[in-house]
């Protein structure tokens, strides 16, 4: 991948660096000779999932606290990946206040600062499971947002949209909002506000039945982690990527229950499959992803079949087994 390069002798930024997402990206970008640059505050991640790198710094912090950003943005990085947040629907729905400090006053600090400096890219980590309402059409379209949402997250998802975009028409800052579908792969921890493929895994793990909230026959569009950061690291050095949305997708459509049964055959889970009432908030039956922008923008193109993903995800459970179930908290 070409644009990997770009990244070398660069001074990078990624908040949230410590999640699946980030601790991916941060090997990626640290193997190509980046200076990596991780805050977290590991509220919701773990210190043994950071690459262990010698250009791989971590600070533990928080995107609140003023001191911790001066002084990660006095290194005065170049690229700033803004994944860094208060994560999950149910969390935001048992936790909104919380939600909205964090990703909104949170994701308007680290704007401020990094327009201080001025950065070569700001890269905002948005929703495309957030964003697009029941009144968008199938599959997603990045001019066909909604503003009739169902949780505190989707709407503080796209309060950071507005505020990057706010920043790009009247500072000029180059940024980029990436709308992510369903990220999955190694480096998630399972949890209690966690998504379900890692919780699957970890339950099935510990032989206990999966269950699906709804009848199973609901859809989603859930994306290898690899992808995604093929899709962010081309956002980066792309010039006209800046000021744009771009859905980082599959874009395909796979059912929960097909989901469920690949992980209870590749774990050989014999308990099988319960099923419990969908949340309330759970309005979706179908995510899909429209990816034709970011093929346009970016050459955009996910490589790893479904089946592909779950297993390498699987490799990682097996791998790390010991510290996952030391980590995970339900």
């Amino acid at each position: 991948m070409k644009d990997i390069h770009a990244y070398d002798g660069k001074c990078i930024l990624i908040t949230g660096g410590a999640g699946c997402i980030g601790s991916n990206l941060s090997r990626k970008l640290g193997e190509a000779g980046a200076h990596v640059i991780i805050l977290d505050n590991l509220s919701s991640s773990y210190e043994w999932n950071i690459p262990q790198l010698e250009n791989i710094e971590f600070i533990k912090g928080d995107i609140l606290d003023d001191e911790i950003l001066k002084r990660v943005y006095k290194e005065k990085p170049e690229y700033v990946f803004h994944l860094a947040a208060h994560f999950a629907n149910q969390n935001s729905v048992d936790h909104p206040e919380e939600d909205l400090i964090v990703n909104g006053l949170g994701t308007l600090k680290v704007l401020e600062y990094a327009q201080l400096i001025g950065v070569e890219r700001f890269i905002y980590s948005s929703s495309g499971c957030g964003v697009y309402g029941l009144d968008s059409k199938i599959p997603f379209k990045e001019d066909d947002i909604s503003i009739s949402l169902h949780t505190p997250y989707q709407v503080t998802k796209l309060l950071g949209e507005l505020y990057t975009n706010y920043f790009h028409n009247l500072y000029d800052l180059p940024i980029v909002n990436a709308r992510f579908f369903n990220v999955y792969g190694p480096g998630e921890v399972p949890g209690k506000y966690r998504n379900v493929i890692p919780n699957f895994f970890y339950w099935a793990m510990n032989n206990q039945p999966l269950p699906i909230t709804g009848d199973g026959t609901e859809t989603r569009d859930w994306t290898f982690v690899e992808d995604i950061i093929n899709g962010l690291i081309a956002m980066g050095v792309r010039r006209k990527a800046i000021g744009e949305a771009i859905n980082l997708g599959s874009g395909q459509e796979h059912q929960v229950i097909e989901m469920a049964n690949i992980i209870n055959e590749l774990t050989g889970n014999k308990a099988g499959i319960i099923y419990k009432p969908r949340r309330e908030w759970d309005a979706k039956t179908r995510l899909l992803s429209s990816i034709e922008k970011a093929k346009k923008l970016l050459d955009y193109e996910p490589k790893t079949t479904f089946k592909e993903g779950l297993r390498k995800t699987y490799q990682w459970f097996k791998e790390n087994w010991e510290l996952i179930q030391k980590s995970a908290e339900f």
